[in-house]
């Protein structure tokens, strides 16, 4: 490691291509002088559920956690770390770590030996860890931990300047969405609870569609900001109590292109072009009011032309709008707002696999729908 600058490092973490690829590019590196690391794994920690998240991992041994999330304050030994700042070299997994959970159990089935843990910071807050586990025993001697602390600042400096640029553009949403007045149509209660469906969903068809961990929080994180061209709509025609007219929907519909020219302003002032996440935000954008067989808007796009994370959140949106108070209606029960997706997959408009992973956590759906009321 001596004879690689700090620039050089950081370089192996920046550029082109998700945070999943560039940590395997990192972690080919790695291997050159530490040939025995065999997966690096980054979670990040949701402060406001106090939940780590898995978030991107390189796994050259054993088989990738995935879809996981647990309560920090439910883990003794990772508080501890977080809260001291502190490492942790186990020697030897076996001897400490037991059944006690689904983690738990997920690492003593790889037969990993030994581990290295690092807390992430940014400003001061927990971002979240690094993990480096081995099939080695006592594999992490302190040159070795040494060695890589200077990968992992710079891990931590890389994930702190882009989730810093993510936090920029959901202000900047959030900003637009007050002084346009969006705040009655748009609670914070709504923006959550698309948060959540989408994730539900995508994290039960993530097997089928290959979606890692990075893209399930990018549409997590992005599903808000699907109706953002809202803003540039009249009052008297988004606020309507009633059903729109046939030239007030023509108008409506084009919240669509309005949103997609905020997106890209909003990437172009952040300088986001290269980041791939960038484009899930401009597909949920530009893609939400697609449907499957072409009778969507504003390109009547079909089928595989329609990107993935658009497909979640025009489920999750029409989920959330059955089961809402609106001036016009009631809330709908959750059940009914099922048998009410599975009839727009039977008409062809709707993704089936998104609509059965959100029927297969109906429950958790209904706590969402209950949890997360629109203020009276």
């Amino acid at each position: 490691m001596s004879h690689l600058a700090p620039t050089q490092v950081l370089n192996l973490f920046q550029g082109e291509g998700s945070v999943d690829e560039r940590l395997s590019a990192l972690h080919d590196r790695i291997l050159e002088t530490m040939p025995h690391i065999s997966r690096i794994a980054c979670t990040l920690y949701d402060k406001s559920q106090d939940l780590l998240k898995t978030f991107v991992n390189s796994t050259r041994q054993g088989i990738a956690l995935h879809a996981y999330q647990a309560k920090l304050s439910e883990s003794y030994s990772l508080k501890h770390l977080a809260n001291s700042g502190e490492c942790r070299a186990i020697e030897n997994i076996g001897d400490i770590i037991t059944h006690s959970s689904q983690h738990s159990d997920w690492l003593l089935q790889q037969n990993y030996k030994s581990s290295f843990t690092v807390p992430m910071y940014d400003n001061g807050q927990l971002l979240g860890f690094i993990f480096f586990d081995s099939m080695e025993i006592a594999y992490f001697t302190h040159t070795i931990q040494r060695d890589l602390l200077l990968y992992c600042n710079l891990i931590n400096m890389a994930l702190s300047n882009e989730l810093a640029a993510v936090r920029s553009v959901l202000a900047s949403a959030q900003v637009a969405r007050d002084f346009a007045n969006l705040r009655d149509f748009e609670t914070g209660a709504h923006l959550e609870r698309m948060s959540k469906y989408a994730k539900l969903i995508a994290t039960g068809i993530a097997e089928e569609y290959r979606l890692s961990d990075e893209t399930i929080e990018h549409i997590y994180l992005f599903a808000p900001l699907h109706d953002i061209g809202k803003i540039g709509i009249p009052d008297q025609i988004l606020l309507k109590p009633g059903p729109l007219d046939a030239e007030e929907r023509k108008i409506m519909e084009t919240h669509v292109l309005k949103g997609e020219q905020i997106m890209l302003k909003v990437i172009g002032d952040f300088s986001l072009e290269h980041l791939p996440d960038s484009k899930i935000m401009q597909n949920i954008v530009a893609c939400h009011h697609e449907f499957m067989n072409g009778s969507g808007y504003p390109r009547q796009l079909q089928g595989e032309q329609i990107p993935i994370e658009a497909r979640i959140v025009t489920v999750a949106d029409i989920f959330d709008a059955l089961t809402s108070q609106r001036p016009y209606k009631k809330p709908w029960p959750v059940a009914d707002a099922i048998d009410e997706l599975r009839k727009m997959v039977q008409l062809g408009k709707l993704d089936e696999s998104c609509v059965n992973a959100l029927a297969a956590k109906l429950d958790i759906a209904a706590t969402i729908v209950e949890n997360y009321p629109d203020p009276r």
